[in-house]
């Protein structure tokens, strides 16, 4: 094991700064980044941790190195940079940790036209050449060109085009950023539109001083929650870090969960796309297929993680996609997914109706669910195939699609290996909160006598 099987994730690149990741691991990144893509340019962007600005310079320079020019699009979202690569047709380099501490920083990969690099999709070879270029001399001072490109304004033009802007009526909006990017996009995104945006944490922080940028964890809902009462807010709208990530809490201060928002929205995309192909994953909710099949598209599940969805998204067209974990993409952003697209789209069906966010969820709300529980184990994997064949002894059919799903008719779980810890990540859907718990229970259990 060397040092970039630290770093190099099934999705991402992601780390401690400077122990695991440093400048001279990300100018190599970057070199490597360049032969893979092959790209006369390469786009990089960075959020708000103050690590980024060296290790972004450094990957700019590895590619530099190499004969690449660089457009260094500054601090900017995620989705931003997946809207640049799209839109500029470059490949690009977005320096990130997403929802992790302060201490952590990481690199996602792109090519042109927000292609994603996964695991399978060319970040294995990627990580070969960082090592390779790793054990070189340092970049000659003879390097390709670097400009500076401001995409803010032409990013949230893009992000208004999802919306009639002529439904819009006034609704009063609480947005936690979370010291994140969404302090930066939430504000030029809204601008000219008829809400009151009242915004928690606008403040670009990577130090996180407020609370983690995280909103998949309940404990980092309370003050968007209670700021939702305080101001009689229609919506409270919670971003992660790098802003890719969107979770609504409606007017009750109630979280609403990425099923109950991808239902939501796949209703909204099938109204102006009828007919379409409409993915979800495999941990999301019952009432995502139903709510697809209900309003006459076509529902497709898929594996969990952005390189899957993306993947499936070009060989379907799908016009939607939705995650549990808070992830939607959108064919028409280049099939990658967004954050404020999603919080504009609900702001605009929210609109339309003139009926609060939990009226307009309450038909979806049909199942109770876990959340995703974490057990650590030695072996995920060996933990997986010990339940999987426990279930077929059982009689049980066992879907292998990612990790296994077993559906007993009025409850279901996923039990999934994480892909960069040693975790099982179980996720249980059952007919209401009581049945729920005592599933989990003795699916916990059943682990616990296995391990």
């Amino acid at each position: 094991m060397d040092a970039t099987d630290a770093v190099f994730k099934a999705y991402d690149i992601r780390g401690t700064v400077p122990d695991q990741l440093d400048a001279r691991m990300c100018r190599a990144i970057g070199g490597a980044m360049a032969r893979f893509a092959r790209s006369p340019r390469i786009l990089v962007g960075r959020d708000m941790r103050t690590s980024g600005v060296e290790l972004a310079a450094a990957f700019a320079e590895g590619a530099r190195a190499e004969g690449t020019a660089v457009t260094d699009l500054g601090m900017i979202s995620t989705d931003g940079v997946y809207f640049a690569s799209g839109w500029l047709d470059a490949p690009a380099a977005m320096f990130t940790a997403s929802h992790n501490p302060a201490t952590y920083n990481g690199v996602k990969l792109c090519l042109a036209g927000a292609k994603p690099v996964g695991r399978d999709t060319g970040l294995a070879e990627i990580q070969e050449l960082t090592r390779q270029l790793m054990d070189e001399p340092p970049p000659a001072t003879d390097l390709a060109a670097i400009e500076h490109r401001d995409v803010l304004d032409d990013f949230a033009d893009h992000v208004r085009s999802f919306v009639d802007r002529s439904v819009l009526r006034p609704l009063k909006v609480v947005a936690d950023t979370a010291n994140g990017m969404g302090g930066l996009v939430v504000p030029a995104v809204m601008r000219g539109l008829p809400f009151e945006v009242e915004i928690l944490y606008p403040e670009l922080d990577g130090s996180f001083p407020n609370h983690p940028a995280d909103p998949i964890q309940p404990e980092n809902l309370a003050d968007l929650k209670a700021a939702v009462l305080a101001a009689g807010a229609d919506v409270g709208l919670a971003f992660d870090g790098d802003a890719d990530r969107c979770f609504l809490v409606d007017e009750r201060a109630e979280p609403v969960s990425g099923s109950l928002t991808t239902a939501l929205v796949a209703a909204s995309m099938l109204a102006k796309h009828p007919g379409s192909t409409v993915l979800y994953n495999c941990i999301c909710s019952k009432v995502v297929p139903e709510v697809i099949a209900e309003h006459g598209g076509t529902g497709v599940r898929t594996r969990v993680g952005h390189s899957f969805i993306k993947q499936v998204m070009a060989e379907t067209g799908a016009v939607f996609g939705g995650e549990h974990s808070g992830h939607y993409y959108y064919r028409d952003n280049f099939r990658a997914d967004s954050g404020i697209i999603t919080a504009l789209l609900v702001l605009e069906l929210m609109s339309a109706s003139d009926r609060p966010l939990s009226e307009l969820l309450r038909p979806y709300r049909r199942y109770a669910d876990s959340g995703e529980i974490n057990t650590e184990v030695p072996d995920p994997a060996a933990g997986v195939h010990a339940m999987a064949r426990r279930e077929e002894a059982a009689g049980s059919a066992v879907d292998r699609l990612d990790g296994i799903t077993v559906d007993h008719g009025d409850w279901w779980y996923n039990l999934r290996p994480s892909n960069t810890e040693p975790l099982l990540r179980l996720n249980v859907e059952a007919r209401d909160e009581e049945a729920c718990q005592r599933h989990v229970r003795e699916v916990l259990d059943a682990i616990a006598e296995l391990s």
